[in-house]
């Protein structure tokens, strides 16, 4: 189960050593935190993305394996696991971090210096 994993990830992130501590954070009873890992209940999707981004997990990863979690049909369970393993292999984040680089290195502090100075000329 996902969720189970992305409680351990924030417990860890968050150096707690109690489900009462994650309970607080996320302000529900201590027993929600028992049936979110038992699979009695599910993690919103806000919990999902407040949790994940506490963990420095994706955002996207965390809600795509919470909805797969909440389906009990195989098939569509099954869907939602390929979905979340393309996304994480497609590598987005490398990719954007290459772009900014590229954009950080095209427009450069000097230029928009000299920018600057001829705005102030003219």
């Amino acid at each position: 189960m996902y969720q189970s994993n992305l409680l351990d990830a924030y417990k860890q992130a968050r150096n707690y050593v109690q489900d009462k501590q994650i309970a607080h954070d996320l302000n529900v009873q201590p027993s929600r935190i028992s049936e979110m890992r038992n699979g009695k209940r599910y993690i919103s999707d806000s919990e999902a993305v407040f949790l994940a981004e506490a963990a420095g997990i994706e955002p996207e990863i965390a809600l795509l394996g919470c909805h797969a979690d909440r389906n009990d049909n195989p098939t569509i369970r099954a869907h939602w696991e390929s979905i979340a393993k393309k996304f994480n292999g497609l590598g987005l984040s490398s990719i954007s971090m290459v772009y900014g680089g590229l954009m950080a290195w095209l427009i450069t502090p000097k230029d928009a210096l000299a920018q600057c100075a001829l705005c102030i000329l003219c």
